[in-house]
Formats: C-alpha cells, sequence, structure tokens
C-alpha cells in the first residue's frame, strides 16, 4: 500500500520528539509493507473524521483508506484522539 500524509498529519508528526517520529515513521513502512495492513488497524465508530486508526504507543494514527493508498489525517496523543 502506499501512505499518503495529509497537511495535518506532517504538523502533528513534526512537533513530536525526533525519537518518537522515527518510531511512527518505522511503524508506518512495516505496515505498508505488510500484504494486509489493515488487519493491525481498528475500524472507528462513532468518529466522524476518520474510518480506522493504528495504535503505536501511546499515540494514534487515524487515516482512511481508498483504493490501495493509506490517507493518514492526524497523529494525536491518545487523550487527545477521540475529541
Amino acid at each position: 500500500m502506499i501512505i499518503n500524509y495529509t497537511k495535518i498529519a506532517i504538523s502533528d508528526l513534526a512537533s513530536l520528539p525526533k525519537e518518537l517520529q522515527k518510531r511512527i515513521a518505522r511503524k508506518m513502512r512495516f505496515y505498508a509493507e505488510t500484504k494486509n495492513p489493515l488487519r493491525f488497524a481498528e475500524q472507528l465508530t462513532n468518529y466522524k473524521d476518520a474510518d480506522f486508526r493504528f495504535r503505536i504507543g501511546e499515540y494514534r494514527v487515524m487515516f482512511d483508506v481508498v483504493n490501495n493508498s493509506i490517507f493518514i489525517l492526524s497523529i494525536k496523543h491518545r487523550k487527545e484522539a477521540y475529541k
């Protein structure tokens, strides 16, 4: 799958410490290389902004899937992710 970041997601990622940025980027590359990355995701219900999320430590990567692409919409700490 191809991973695309929105401007908001890029801003969210840039605001994190460098080690955490590397961890998230490494995990997203892993998901992109797997045959079915959605098996690691949780489908969101009653959440208006995204259809799925990945859990990476205490952070949540919110995303949508269109064709063969993952569109990362935001990256938030778990306390802020669902507000």
